[in-house]
């Protein structure tokens, strides 16, 4: 009679010679939390641009198998920022997710202290900004889909006898769909009376060069937890229906990160 059960190993290095068959899953999974800079400009709600800060929270989770050179990667993002104009006298109020969900192939060199991947993510965004000074059109919602190539480096190394990873990713835009009012229009007139005029846009390099990078390092502080550190940029803009949008968030980063492996064990 046969039967499979899941085997936990916390913090189970990459390169054990235990776990090496198709069964072994490797998990990476991190959660921050970041403060930094905001610069937002949407001409449909303003043709000033609003600058100020933002908080942003960031999960991500990477899975690969040993023996595979792909891998897996989610990340979620989640963003507010609150800015106020060059006056001080309006102010703004943005909020978006980010979903990334894509699969990377990967090299690795100098016994494995280097590991280079390049592939691609689909990024989801939904969001809104909203203009505390407008009694006409005070929001404007925001929802576009992306594919993105993505290119990731990594480098282990000691420091004072404590293993260090440095990570660099960055994803950028090749082609997507997004949501935008034309320039005039209403939310009254797109949703409530019907009237479709260009608000689902084919998008590329050339209307939203939107850009993203991720500088984080990685320190083990004890057995179970890694403390992670770093910097996000997230550069989302575009230009369509004679309208501009572009929002500009920095993050410095802090967080933990844990990495195990899930074994699945047959038995008979």
């Amino acid at each position: 009679m046969a039967f499979s059960f899941w085997l936990l190993a916390i913090n189970t290095p990459a390169n054990s010679q235990e776990l090496t068959d198709n069964s072994q899953k490797v998990i990476t999974s991190s959660r921050m939390i970041g403060i930094g800079g905001s610069n937002i400009l949407d001409t449909y709600l303003s043709a000033e641009q609003f600058k100020g800060f933002g908080i942003s929270f960031l999960a991500t989770v990477e899975r690969h198998r040993p023996n595979k050179r792909w891998s897996t990667l989610m990340e979620h993002e989640a963003n507010l920022s609150f800015v106020h104009d060059r006056a001080n006298s309006k102010k703004e109020l943005e909020g978006a997710y980010n979903f990334y969900w894509g699969k990377l192939y990967r090299w690795q060199f100098f016994d494995d202290r280097l590991t280079l991947q390049a592939g691609g993510v689909v990024n989801a965004t939904l969001g809104f900004i909203y203009n505390t000074s407008n009694s006409n059109n005070p929001a404007q919602a925001r929802a576009h889909l992306n594919i993105m190539p993505t290119g990731v480096a990594s480098y282990r190394f000691s420091l004072f006898g404590k293993p260090i990873m440095a990570r660099y990713e960055l994803n950028l835009p090749l082609v997507g769909i997004m949501f935008s009012p034309n320039y005039g229009q209403s939310y009254y007139e797109i949703f409530s009376r019907g009237n479709y005029d260009h608000n689902i846009i084919l998008t590329s390099f050339g209307n939203a060069p939107e850009w993203r990078q991720m500088l984080t390092i990685d320190a083990n502080i004890t057995g179970k937890w890694t403390l992670r550190i770093g910097y996000l940029g997230n550069y989302q803009q575009y230009k369509v229906n004679q309208l501009k949008q572009h929002v500009y968030t920095h993050r410095f980063l802090i967080g933990f990160t844990r990495r195990f492996s899930i074994v699945n064990v047959k038995m008979r």
